[in-house]
């Protein structure tokens, strides 16, 4: 009679254990995830593997709406022709990144060429292609300085039209600056615009004149905390066409994050990342909370895989979402960077969706500059939303460059002129160190 209840306990643990373990996919989670810091892990399993749809019943549901949606307001809902030349490297793809070339890359900035960018915007109007139309067009530079002529980091700027209605607030970047383009806010046709700049017990404020482009407001502050606090997110697209590079750009972005660490200014530095795919997938969206724990960092960005995606564009909208509001970003007093990798632009046929032309505002009002690096295969679509992004944001537009069967050379297809090229993990730290040396100490 006790053999039996032994024989029937031992069957009934074997079948919880075989009930349990059916409930999950066949995979490796990520290293510690329980404490790793990743803030919406799902329990769906590790990096690879089916979506739920799939593992639980061999259908996978279409997530997306039938056909497209209206453009929004105020859109350019043309669409065009995807670049379709294979920029993908023939080096060895056994996983031996030693035997890969370095990554190469160019940037361009396109609030210092502004002229350059006006008539990019009008090229591409004519291209008939669909994006959300934000209109930059007036642009108006803001910049809070101390007495001693400093830039002043994390003041926060808040601008009211001329009906007293607060119509946002932005924190100042490294260089002391934020942009405003009234064209592109709730009240387009204030003549006159009240600015409120404030850190800690200093405040001032200034009339500012539509007639003007270029304001300078003196506050009584320090330019910045000692040492400098500095907010590095990497937004990657995760999905199977980014496979290709996707080992060499994390041993890129791996090498970046070591080097910014070990920055001769010893920067107060956290590093945190958001990985997103597509619906359907595994997973859409996974994001690490930031960490100052290099190794930490680096052994979960070691552990990440490309796959999924299935059609063209994918769910940045959703990645960039995350990446702004789900990490702890210290916002006070600090240089707050993300730095997307991807080579798709973002779904704008969901339904239920957010939206990168509201959440780029939503990093400005954090003092976040964005920095989009365009992998091969962006195209045209890809590279305006990337542009629109680096430069509301105060950011640069970075593109991996190419040469002959699409090894890293100097050669770009996207509209840029006059850029000059540097290995990828070269060009990432010194964008870092020109946003640090604007707050010098020896200035």
């Amino acid at each position: 009679m006790i053999m039996n209840l032994n024989r029937k306990k031992g069957l009934l643990i074997l079948c919880l254990t075989i009930l349990m373990g059916s409930c999950s996919p066949l995979t490796i989670d990520p290293i510690g995830t329980k404490t790793a810091g990743w803030l919406d892990w799902d329990g769906e399993g590790g990096w690879g593997g089916a979506s739920k749809a799939v593992a639980e019943g061999g259908l996978v549901m279409d997530l997306e709406t039938e056909g497209l949606v209206e453009a929004p307001k105020g859109s350019m809902a043309i669409m065009g022709s995807s670049d379709e030349t294979d920029w993908s490297s023939e080096e060895p793809r056994d996983g031996d990144v030693s035997q890969r070339p370095n990554l190469r890359a160019g940037s361009v900035d396109d609030n210092a060429e502004w002229d350059d960018y006006l008539l990019y915007r009008l090229r591409f109007a004519e291209w008939n292609i669909r994006v959300h139309d934000i209109d930059v067009s007036e642009r108006h530079i803001i910049q809070i300085t101390n007495g001693q002529g400093q830039p002043v980091l994390g003041t926060k700027v808040t601008i009211s039209d001329d009906a007293g209605r607060e119509l946002g607030s932005m924190y100042t970047h490294a260089d002391g600056k934020v942009l405003f383009f009234p064209l592109a806010s709730s009240s387009p046709d204030a003549q006159l615009y009240q600015i409120l700049a404030e850190k800690g017990s200093a405040s001032a404020d200034f009339t500012l004149n539509r007639n003007e482009r270029d304001h300078t407001l003196v506050l009584d502050t320090p330019s910045a905390k000692v040492p400098v606090r500095l907010d590095v997110h990497f937004l990657i697209d995760a999905t199977g066409s980014m496979s290709d590079e996707i080992e060499q750009l994390k041993a890129n972005m791996i090498t970046i994050s070591e080097r910014i660490h070990a920055l001769p200014s010893s920067p107060d530095v956290r590093f945190g990342m958001t990985i997103y795919r597509d619906r359907g997938d595994l997973f859409v969206s996974r994001t690490f909370e930031f960490t100052p724990d290099i190794e930490r960092f680096t052994e979960e960005l070691r552990n990440i895989a490309a796959e999924g995606g299935g059609d063209y564009a994918e769910s940045l909208n959703e990645g960039l979402h995350n990446a702004i509001h789900l990490p702890e970003w210290r916002v006070d007093d600090t240089v707050s960077l993300i730095f997307l990798v991807a080579d798709a632009p973002p779904h704008l046929d969901y339904a239920n969706d957010y939206d990168y032309a509201e959440d780029v505002f939503e990093a400005v009002e954090r003092g976040i500059k964005i920095f989009p690096l365009a992998s091969s295969g962006l195209d045209d679509q890809g590279e305006y939303i990337f542009r629109q992004l680096a430069q509301i944001s105060a950011g640069k537009f970075l593109f991996l460059t190419y040469g002959a069967g699409g090894a890293p050379g100097d050669e770009t297809p996207h509209h840029v002129d006059d850029y000059s090229v540097l290995s990828l993990d070269e060009l990432v730290v010194r964008l870092v160190e020109e946003e640090l040396a604007q707050l010098s100490l020896e200035q």
